[in-house]
């Protein structure tokens, strides 16, 4: 527990102190955000505000992960090296992203192609160590079954290893890219992406807390966690859960740094890699329910566009609908996330009931 308080304590504090002198840094230097013109009026007063604050989130979790263990003396793992380096590897791909949009002017960024690579480089390269970095108990930080609180029957090797690796591959990556994609269009508001995630990351702090405790490697039992460092996945989170909250005080409306692709792929990267390292994959879903329907706006709005030339929103994502409806920003960032905490709440009652009512059978 010692080593969670401490990665939270330093990832904020860092996060907290370091965003003001890189705010300065952006500014002197003339790095701002580039606003659409097709977007909401209201934003365009935000044109030139800081942008690329998700290396301060990157930086922080970073710090936070190796000075706890440093203080602790306990070795990191795989598992959560390989979520740090899943974050930190899309957060690279955003940053680029980010720079050719300030050195261009403009608020297109890498060429599609472009950032499907990257994005796919990292995905592959964190999905293959995954299934490939056993322990001594040969475990692995990931398993080809897909699972929702744990395990399920459904396993993707069922035809064979080298078919189940390559499964395991491609859904590790539609995991990856749609978290990603998730949290880079809820980041549309001041403070409304930062705001939902720290929901995310506080569920994946308590749910690898409560792995640890009824790890099988700890407690064998029927409704022991089949998952591999637990304990070491909750410090990830943990140090997640102390960045965003130091990045929001600078982040929160009116925005003085916006965290950019940098931040929203390396955060919905990070998410995807805890969920499938904590074997939560499903349940993934509800714990980031909000992300989920603001997606499914933007499906809803393209889809309904191409085949009846009809918008069903104002505007997509969804919280630029409300925007144009009248609704102040700061009260759309708040009511949103209610709705994040409210799905987390939610997600981490059916995790806790599934583990009650297998004890009692």
């Amino acid at each position: 527990m010692i080593t969670i308080l401490i990665a939270a304590g330093v990832a904020l504090v860092a996060a907290l102190f370091l965003t003001p002198a890189f705010i300065r840094v952006l500014v002197r230097h003339g790095y701002g955000q580039f606003i659409r013109d097709d977007g909401p009026t209201s934003h365009h007063s935000k044109r030139g505000t800081p942008t690329m604050g998700g290396a301060i989130i990157i930086g922080a979790v970073l710090l936070g992960y190796s000075v706890a263990h440093l203080v602790t003396l306990r070795p990191p793992t795989w598992s959560g090296l390989l979520v740090l380096f899943l974050m930190a590897g899309l957060g690279l791909v955003g940053f680029l992203d980010d720079w050719t949009k300030i050195r261009n002017q403009r608020s297109l960024g890498l060429r599609a192609w472009q950032k499907l690579l990257g994005q796919s480089l990292v995905a592959v390269t964190f999905a293959v160590l995954a299934l490939t970095r056993p322990n001594e108990s040969f475990r692995t930080p990931a398993s080809t079954q897909i699972s929702f609180i744990r395990d399920t029957p459904f396993d993707l090797a069922a035809p064979g290893a080298v078919i189940g690796t390559i499964l395991f591959i491609v859904w590790a990556y539609l995991l990856i890219a749609a978290a990603g994609n998730g949290v880079n269009l809820t980041d549309g508001l001041d403070g409304l992406a930062t705001g939902a995630c720290l929901f995310v990351f506080s569920a994946y702090t308590l749910i690898g807390i409560w792995q640890s405790g009824q790890s099988c490697s700890v407690d064998p039992g029927a409704q022991c966690y089949d998952v591999r460092d637990p304990r070491d996945l909750a410090v990830v989170a943990a140090a997640l859960l102390g960045a965003c909250f130091g990045f929001l005080w600078w982040n929160a409306s009116p925005a003085k740094i916006f965290m950019g692709d940098t931040g929203s792929l390396a955060l919905g990267g990070a998410i995807a890699g805890l969920a499938i390292t904590t074997r939560t994959q499903l349940l993934l879903l509800i714990l980031g329910g909000l992300f989920v329907i603001i997606t499914l706006s933007v499906i809803i709005q393209v889809g309904s566009f191409k085949l009846t030339g009809r918008r069903v929103f104002r505007m997509a994502p969804l919280q630029h609908h409300f925007e144009l409806m009248g609704w102040g920003e700061v009260t759309i960032v708040i009511r949103f996330w209610i709705i994040a905490g409210l799905f987390v709440a939610v997600a981490l009652g059916i995790f806790y009931t599934e583990w009650v009512a297998g004890d009692l059978r």
